[in-house]
């Protein structure tokens, strides 16, 4: 066995997200395959490159020492691969490249930007994992990354990247069943919550850290499961999870969106971009998604509340950026 740029990458992507659960779908494998692979690694280095621990994996000494290796010639490969297919396409013409968590923000700001941008091949990848979009602006996969950054949980930002941030606090309301006995009071603490079952998608960078956390502070341990938000919606809906959820969420005739007591939960809203020539691009940009933000949020009656109730500077119109000379 030789190690190749694809066992380099499986060892980033373990100790960026600090999981082999989290790395495997973030590559797009199963779990038992990079396992095996991760265990044919270490049999052909002769020592292990993660401790195994209750919180995730952590790099070993010897695990450190080949990351610091690995990182800059995974990071050179993915340039080169994205540099050469820039080459190959050979057109000349303007390109947007949008990465994003998910937003419900996202279809105005696509809009905005293809009326502003006439003629620009404007693309969108949508990623659970904000650090994953980082290191795509990072190694010039991605021009701008729309991300939510969760309390208490900072990201892994590569250094160079440039920063505006949309919201510098935007609470996590919570979504459960239309008829659950909390939803007929506009506000819920979180004690009404304790014995329902709570269901967190673990891929999403911080966001069971973050609920762990705020759940042990109130002094309750409900049971918690582990998916997707598309599987929580359909368990929600018939009263068997509650899960947080964006303040942007719309209710459904099934289900009911509610803030919580004392805004526990919250996250930053930020957009990262690289330094460069594209700077007054960036800027447009980042006016068209606050612009499709406050749209967002004025449709949920809850979260348009809960802005008025803090007099937040949402509230507040904005002159549109101006169009970024050719």
């Amino acid at each position: 066995m030789e190690l190749e740029v694809r066992h380099l990458r499986a060892l980033c992507a373990i100790a960026d997200t600090g999981s082999v659960h989290k790395a495997a779908r973030q590559l797009g494998v199963s779990q038992p395959s990079l396992t095996t692979q991760l265990r044919r690694i270490e049999n052909f280095l002769g020592a292990a490159l993660f401790s195994r621990e209750r919180t995730g994996c952590r790099p070993t000494p010897l695990g450190r020492a080949v990351l610091s290796r690995a990182r800059p010639l995974v990071a050179e490969m993915r340039a080169l691969v994205v540099e050469a297919k820039a080459a190959a396409a050979g057109d000349g013409g303007h390109r947007l490249r949008i990465g994003s968590t998910a937003s419900r923000a996202l279809a105005g700001w696509l809009r905005r930007l293809r009326q502003r941008l006439p003629g620009t091949d404007i693309s969108l990848h949508v990623d659970v994992s904000a650090n994953a979009l980082l290191r795509m602006v990072a190694v010039g996969q991605l021009d701008v990354a729309f991300v939510h950054e969760v309390e208490g949980c900072p990201l892994l930002v590569p250094d160079g990247l440039s920063l505006r941030v949309l919201v510098e606090r935007e609470p996590q309301f919570v979504s459960m069943a239309r008829d659950h006995p909390a939803a007929a009071a506009a506000v819920v603490d979180l004690a009404e919550l304790a014995h329902d079952r709570w269901m967190v998608d673990p891929t999403v960078d911080g966001e069971w850290d973050a609920l762990r956390r705020v759940l042990c502070a109130a002094g309750i341990d409900p049971p918690v499961l582990h998916g997707d938000y598309h599987t929580a919606a359909t368990l929600i809906a018939v009263g068997e999870a509650v899960a947080p959820c964006q303040p942007t969420s719309l209710p459904h005739d099934d289900m009911a969106i509610r803030p919580l007591s004392g805004d526990p939960l919250a996250v930053r809203l930020l957009l990262f971009s690289r330094p460069g020539p594209s700077a007054e691009l960036h800027e447009a940009v980042y006016a068209d998604l606050t612009d499709a933000y406050r749209e967002a949020a004025m449709r949920a009656a809850g979260y348009r509340q809960w802005l008025l109730r803090h007099n937040s500077p949402l509230l507040e119109t904005t002159a549109p950026a101006p169009l970024p000379v050719a």
